[in-house]
């Protein structure tokens, strides 16, 4: 009966904890696999050995509707991209109906944008205990739809000159351990920190807001 209540209140304990990144020292380790450039068709096709031997699979291997048995390859290819990416952002979209995130549709890729604040702590450089529970759900999404590569890449506002780029990575870094933490194959990820490029706002005070951001770009892997 003692230990019965013992686990209890562990379970209960390890549900309350707070979410930390681990060291820095340690990220290499938690990311090896993953590349550091800009996630291009080049780039990907390079990944895609290396991709494949950690496990990863194609978008041609994803089982297709029974009424593409026939046709042409290319063609039925192209419409399991489609309706697998399709069924990823709705995934995506109902899962994450918060304020400061956004799922979006651009041609097959889908683009998770995350503002700063939404993930992560106000004052201190780690993920914040709602992060981590928008992570999370992201994670399970990501491992049900492997089929995939994924960019994590971080922006600033222009207010960030100097460390720009610096915080910037490290947004997306903490991002991708977080997920390599939780069971995304690292080998599908492409990090990295853009700075103060690309804004998708004003740059007054609540555009620079929005322009603190992380964007999870998902394309289907050929």
């Amino acid at each position: 009966m003692k230990f019965g209540v013992l686990v209890l209140l562990s379970v209960l304990v390890a549900g309350c904890v707070q979410y930390h990144s681990p060291n820095r020292t340690t990220w290499p380790q938690y990311l090896r696999g993953a590349s550091f450039t800009d996630m291009t068709e080049m780039s990907r096709i390079a990944k895609r050995p290396v991709f494949l031997g950690s496990g990863g699979k194609l978008i041609s291997s994803v089982d297709a509707p029974a009424s593409m048995d026939y046709g042409d390859k290319v063609q039925n290819d192209t419409a399991v991209s489609i309706n697998y990416m399709a069924n990823l952002e709705y995934e995506l979209y109902d899962a994450l109906r918060k304020p400061g995130i956004s799922v979006q549709r651009a041609g097959t890729d889908v683009v998770v944008i995350l503002v700063r604040d939404a993930i992560m702590e106000l004052d201190v450089g780690d993920i914040s205990p709602d992060g981590a529970d928008t992570l999370k759900t992201i994670s399970k999404i990501l491992k049900k739809y492997d089929a995939t590569f994924l960019e994590i890449a971080g922006y600033t506002d222009a207010m960030a000159t100097g460390a720009a780029n610096a915080l910037s990575l490290d947004m997306a870094q903490r991002v991708g351990v977080y997920f390599a933490q939780h069971g995304v194959n690292t080998a599908r990820m492409f990090i990295v920190g853009r700075g103060a490029a690309r804004p998708i706002a004003a740059q007054d005070d609540i555009g620079r807001l929005t322009n603190r951001r992380v964007e999870i770009r998902l394309v289907p892997a050929r």
